[in-house]
């Protein structure tokens, strides 16, 4: 998918942090609230007294003082010094520092590859095993957060880099749960019980999906969030790692299966408003608008939890639209894979407290003092769940927390050239007409090229 950026509304700021907290907001007094504030009580023996851990990473105003005020109670009882940079540029910034050998102590990545990137030319320092342990303990599909953050170094030696902070969903559904009621549909809680409401929707005269490539430059990449969600509906884990890396072309067998389930949905003239033909020219901010006019012109939308940015404005989650999770195929026993995206917090240059940071981000009230104030989700199976700002937020977050596979976008992960090009034209084409073994195909040769 392609990666949406909010705009800077700072320039960066440095906070710095010496037991206490210079922000805008201070964390909570320790033990008040309904905060984890016992899973603190490990840091209280640590004294880090003299010691600075600088830390970058991609958020500003207002998000960069939510970080701040997670970091203040691990100041406070270590006694460190934290100081956050944020930068709307920390892409190629963190590249630039670790080159010139000035990177921060820790990093912030908004995607694995980048990270994966560091560790493969020596600029990411492997997290202890503890650490590790404690993402297998604590985290739902604990393994799969390992998995995304294993990556080879320089000399091919593979190692543990990292703690997955803050992460998002795309498995989604969204809906209308006034036309649901009034029509008497029920939630689908499997692939083929989606699949047998949409034909019952079509024999009842609806239209059960709208479905929108159009992006501008970028049209095609919605398909391609289809067909990663597919692709782990229908095959391992393992088998989606080897796709995004080429180590099974895109041209496999498994591959065309997933682009061709999503032609069930989006080359299904019944299916889709518009017709077929709508789907690759429609712009997908504008496809979920159907959900809502009067009579519905579609009952469903497949997108990721920021979509109702683009409701019809006045729209409230949770009463007008609703969501449910994309699911899984019940004949398939692949658990309930979730596809997201988040932010990994790595080492790029330790001292004796960098480990103990990324501890205490793995700690329940690391995760709550954030979770209060909205858009963060967390896969940490010990919160205090009753912390999220919202009922959407809560329900966004026990998706992650029901998820036995995570997996980050594919897209994301393949090379420029593939993930934001041959792969989203190529899905365009296949909505146009091409067949899904053609279109893989393409995509493969495309690939091969740039090898």
């Amino acid at each position: 998918m392609k990666t949406w950026k909010k705009a800077a509304l700072t320039a960066a700021i440095v906070s710095t942090m010496t037991g206490t907290l210079f922000a805008a907001e201070m964390a909570p007094t320790r033990g008040s609230g309904a905060y984890s504030w016992d899973s603190l009580n490990k840091f209280d023996k640590l004294d880090y007294s003299g010691v600075t851990i600088t830390v970058s990473g991609p958020w500003l105003a207002p998000e960069d003082d939510y970080l701040r005020r997670v970091f203040q109670p691990f100041a406070d009882a270590t006694g460190a010094t934290i100081k956050y940079n944020g930068s709307d540029s920390f892409e190629q910034q963190i590249l630039i520092d670790a080159q010139a050998g000035t990177p921060p102590n820790i990093a912030f990545f908004p995607q694995p590859g980048l990270a994966a990137d560091m560790a493969a030319r020596d600029y990411l320092t492997p997290v202890s095993n503890s650490v590790k342990q404690r993402v297998l303990d604590t985290y739902a599909a604990g393994q799969s957060w390992i998995d995304l953050a294993t990556y080879s170094n320089k000399s091919g030696k593979k190692d543990f880099y990292g703690v997955f902070y803050r992460a998002d969903v795309k498995s989604l559904v969204w809906y209308s749960p006034d036309n649901f009621a009034d029509n008497g549909y029920e939630v689908p809680e499997s692939m083929e019980a989606l699949l047998a409401l949409s034909d019952k929707m079509v024999k009842d005269g609806k239209t059960p999906w709208c479905i929108g490539l159009g992006s501008g430059a970028a049209t095609g990449w919605p398909a391609t969030d289809w067909v990663e969600d597919i692709m782990l509906r229908t095959q391992t884990p393992a088998v989606y790692d080897q796709w995004v890396k080429n180590e099974i072309p895109f041209n496999d067998p498994k591959v065309v299966n997933a682009i061709e389930t999503f032609g069930l949905f989006a080359k299904n003239d019944k299916y889709v408003t518009g017709g077929a033909e709508a789907v690759g020219t429609t712009d997908f901010r504008d496809s979920p608008k159907d959900l809502f006019s009067v009579p519905a012109k579609c009952f469903m939308h497949r997108q990721a939890s920021f979509i109702p940015a683009f409701f019809p404005e006045g729209t409230v989650v949770g009463e007008d639209a609703d969501f449910f999770y994309f699911p899984a195929y019940e004949s398939k026993d692949l658990g309930k894979p979730v596809l997201g995206a988040g932010t990994i917090a790595g080492i790029t240059k330790s001292n004796k407290a960098t480990d103990a940071l990324l501890d205490y981000l793995l700690t329940p009230l690391a995760h709550e003092l954030w979770m209060e104030k909205g858009n963060f989700l967390s896969a940490n199976t010990t919160v205090n769940t009753d912390l999220y700002a919202s009922e959407t937020q809560r329900a966004l977050g026990d998706i992650l927390l029901n998820a036995t596979t995570f997996r980050f976008d594919g897209s994301d992960l393949m090379p420029g050239a593939i993930g934001a090009g041959s792969f989203w034209t190529g899905m365009v084409d296949f909505v146009s007409g091409d067949s899904a073994q053609s279109v893989a195909n393409d995509i493969e040769k495309s690939w091969s090229e740039i090898k």
